[in-house]
């Protein structure tokens, strides 16, 4: 049994020193697009499936091949647009395997974090020397493809072993977004270096919203405006956070790419918004003695 890590202090909500953005906005909004990359027949992980069905998942596979082939350019156009970068949960393959939608990231000025190698490779059971391949792989390959050295981290299919955390602060990654415990930044306690817990999100992610809780695009769409403006009304007392996890073969289907285009705009003419990518914002969490 593992022991309780104890990763992060207890820190009430309402009474932390109080946390400010630029220009006296009061939430922080950043875009995670999810750029990922899917085997057709992975090999088989003991701890967990890569498919529902058994492999080869023609239906699964080609479902999420639609991000990098039609879905993503939508996504990233409407995004475009309307004046939010993304801040890039990447499949590192995907530089190797389809860089087109990389370098598109790039030109559009999107910060890149690496979400593993493949999303159907996993972490459970690996050892140390395999993590850190990863990690080094991650490192070397988004700096070959578009020049950026990463700064965060998402695990693969969001699994971990209890070294994560750990390694990636020790290869000098200054965020993580493999935790979900606030609306504000967190400080996190690793073994070297400095990590910042920049806060992600299940509940308003497209694919809790639609697999999990079988929403329709107006009530997603719905739920990311009623998200955004409760955080933003409480930022104006502690400034707060709002993270859209995205992956664009759910939320750039024609559609759904309408209802959301309205939370965009509702977004960016609020007046309160901080548009910003997740780099920036631990930036200015670090840049303040909030902790």
């Amino acid at each position: 049994m593992t022991p309780d890590p104890k990763l992060y202090d207890y820190a009430p909500y309402r009474n932390r020193p109080p946390l400010k953005w630029p220009d006296g906005k009061t939430c922080a909004v950043w875009i995670a697009p999810n750029l990922e990359f899917y085997e057709l027949d992975p090999a088989v992980n003991p701890h967990r499936r890569s498919w529902p069905k058994p492999h080869p998942d023609i239906v699964g596979y080609s479902h999420r091949d639609h991000a990098n082939r039609v879905s993503h350019w939508r996504m990233a156009e409407m995004m475009s647009k309307y004046g939010f970068p993304g801040s890039v949960s990447l499949s590192v393959a995907l530089c190797d395997h389809i860089p087109e939608v990389v370098q598109d990231g790039a030109q559009r000025g999107w910060e890149f974090f690496s979400h593993g190698i493949y999303n159907t490779r996993y972490s459970y059971g690996m050892n140390e020397a395999q993590e850190r391949a990863i990690i080094e792989d991650s490192i070397e390959t988004v700096e070959r493809t578009t020049g950026q050295r990463i700064r965060g981290w998402l695990a693969p299919a969001l699994t971990h072993t209890p070294r994560t955390l750990d390694l990636i602060a020790e290869y000098g990654l200054d965020y993580t977004c493999d935790l979900y415990h606030d609306d504000q930044p967190t400080d996190i306690k690793v073994k070297s270096g400095k990590l910042t817990a920049v806060p992600y999100s299940l509940e308003v992610n497209d694919h809790y919203g639609f697999f999990i809780y079988n929403m329709s695009p107006r009530e997603y769409a719905e739920t990311l405006i009623r998200q955004y403006d409760r955080l933003a009304e409480e930022g104006e007392r502690s400034g707060t956070v709002m993270c859209i996890p995205l992956h664009s073969y759910l939320i750039g289907q024609p559609h759904r790419i309408g209802p959301f285009e309205k939370v965009l705009d509702h977004i960016a003419n609020d007046g309160r918004a901080w548009i910003a990518r997740a780099g920036e914002i631990v930036d200015a969490y670090r840049g303040q003695n909030v902790a």
